[in-house]
């Protein structure tokens, strides 16, 4: 999912298209130049912006238009058609403006604009000091966005990585599987950091939180200290209780040094061994296939990623990963890893070169069980994402928050929800009240094959299927007491925007 829009496919712009082109959708791409531009009509206005999402450069022409922003088909990002302005995550870059003007039945597109200059100034009442523990998803949009807010203040994140944020989704996907190159990893470049003034510790261990003094506590010592803290320490990858676990051929995934090392491993290796049937175990069963590694799948369940998305949906992908040759092991798991083989319980012995342990994640609580905040299977923070010590705020992996979608407390691992409860939080930390009702998403790939989900169901009692789930083109509403809490698809994406839209509108 990283091929841009063709630069000088569709109409050329500067010509003018008639207005009726635009069509019901009120979408229409084309090009200036070499520049690919969209151009999108609101009523009786105009608009033109690049046509590519800033995230992985999905075609926002097969988009949504959702009040004066477009939504991008392939992972929900949004952007303003009045400013460029990238308004929610994943993307987190704008994109270009261009003029418009009318003329007779045509609508033209005249040049580009220069990028607004910044009008945002720190808010009256803001903290002088602001520190962010973590520098993921949640952490690093939060970053971010108190910047583009105008927050003038001291901002320091600390991450116990050695890496710079990066995009996490690819480290199962194309960067394992040799399609994506690591300069697409990080989020921003060194350079960003310092002209934001973003003061970004890398291998920087916090130890303690003292709430009470406003300090953090690093593992050298030193002592930070805070008016406002974020907490988004994410979540840690699940190691199994058997032996072997320490061996250096056996690998989880969930950071950088995580995938280069199965990469390093890979390149000698014949055989993996997945222990898990996970999204993320997946999508490195199928990444290791991309690099032609023989691939067996050990799992505990009768079908892959039924809980989450049902018995069809998992037959599915089951399917799908056999016909490009990986080997389920279904109702079994792993007892004993030894430095040629993985043995099963049900008995028996696989060869393995390689073993990848994809068995789920947990949330990284210790520090704020040490702080003392309210801890309920994570952090509970209220609506706008603030923990249960004051100027203490909690976002992504490790946050349990009031869902106003599904009417209950939840905690999800999901990147993109990660990244808005940090831009959430962001805007809470300087004084906002904005609440967090995002409807949950995230996208899985496997193969050519992307799936998307939206909502939120720990279970349903009906699942209903428009389109062919073999066919690849298929749209599921899970739903329980006659209510859709949630929709997974496969090339449904103007669909499953629709999906969201209707969500936040009886949200409303």
């Amino acid at each position: 999912m990283s091929s841009d829009a063709s630069n000088e496919s569709g109409p050329d712009l500067a010509q003018g298209v008639p207005i009726e082109s635009l069509g019901e959708a009120g979408l229409l791409s084309g090009h200036v130049g070499n520049d690919a531009v969209l151009i999108a009509r609101l009523g009786d206005e105009f608009f033109a912006i690049d046509a590519a999402c800033t995230h992985y450069h999905g075609p926002l022409a097969e988009g949504l238009i959702v009040g004066d922003t477009v939504r991008c088909p392939w992972h929900h990002a949004c952007f303003s058609l009045r400013t460029g302005e990238a308004v929610r995550a994943p993307a987190l870059s704008p994109v270009a403006c261009w003029s418009t003007e009318i003329r007779g039945d045509k609508v033209v597109v005249l040049h580009k604009k220069a990028p607004p200059a910044a009008s945002v100034t720190s808010p009256a009442g803001a903290p002088q000091k602001i520190v962010i523990v973590g520098a993921g998803a949640a952490g690093f949009a939060a970053a971010e966005r108190l910047r583009r807010l105008g927050y003038a203040g001291s901002l320091t994140m600390l991450s116990d990585d050695e890496a710079p944020p990066v995009d996490r989704p690819n480290l199962s996907k194309d960067y394992l599987a040799g399609s994506a190159p690591e300069e697409w990893l990080p989020l921003r470049d060194d350079a960003f950091f310092a002209d934001q003034r973003i003061d970004l510790r890398l291998n920087a261990g916090v130890t303690r939180l003292h709430v009470a003094a406003q300090e953090v506590e690093l593992a050298d010592g030193s002592k930070v200290p805070y008016d406002r803290l974020l907490l988004a320490t994410g979540a840690e990858a699940v190691r199994l209780p058997i032996p072997g676990m320490d061996l250096p051929h056996v690998h989880t995934l969930r950071t950088l040094a995580d995938s280069r090392a199965i990469i390093a491993r890979a390149a000698n290796a014949r055989r993996a061994v997945v222990i898990g049937a996970s999204f993320i175990g997946l999508e490195a069963a199928a990444s290791l296939r991309a690099r032609g590694l023989e691939v067996h799948v050990v799992a505990p369940e009768q079908r892959p990623m039924e809980r989450v998305l049902g018995p069809q949906m998992g037959e599915f992908v089951q399917r799908l990963h056999e016909e490009h040759d990986v080997v389920f092991h279904l109702g079994n798991t792993a007892s004993a890893i030894d430095p040629q083989h993985v043995s099963l319980k049900a008995g028996g012995k696989l060869e393995a070169d390689l073993v990848v342990v994809g068995v789920g994640v947990r949330p990284r609580l210790a520090l704020a069980e040490q702080a003392g905040l309210a801890i309920d299977r994570g952090v509970v923070v209220d609506a706008c994402l603030q923990t249960s010590a004051p100027g203490v705020f909690a976002a992504g992996d490790i946050a349990r928050w009031p869902d106003p979608h599904s009417g209950t407390a939840i905690r999800v691992e999901h990147w993109v929800v990660a990244q808005r409860q940090g831009q959430t939080a962001a805007m809470n930390l300087i004084g906002g009240r904005e609440k967090f009702d995002a409807v949950p998403f995230f996208w899985s790939q496997h193969y050519d094959v992307p799936i998307n989900y939206l909502g939120h169901a720990d279970s349903w009692d009906e699942i209903s299927v428009d389109g062919d789930i073999a066919g690849r083109d298929c749209f599921l509403r899970y739903k329980r007491d006659g209510r859709v809490v949630a929709v997974a698809s496969i090339y449904r994406d103007v669909e499953s925007l629709r999906a969201e839209v209707e969500m936040e509108r009886d949200l409303r």
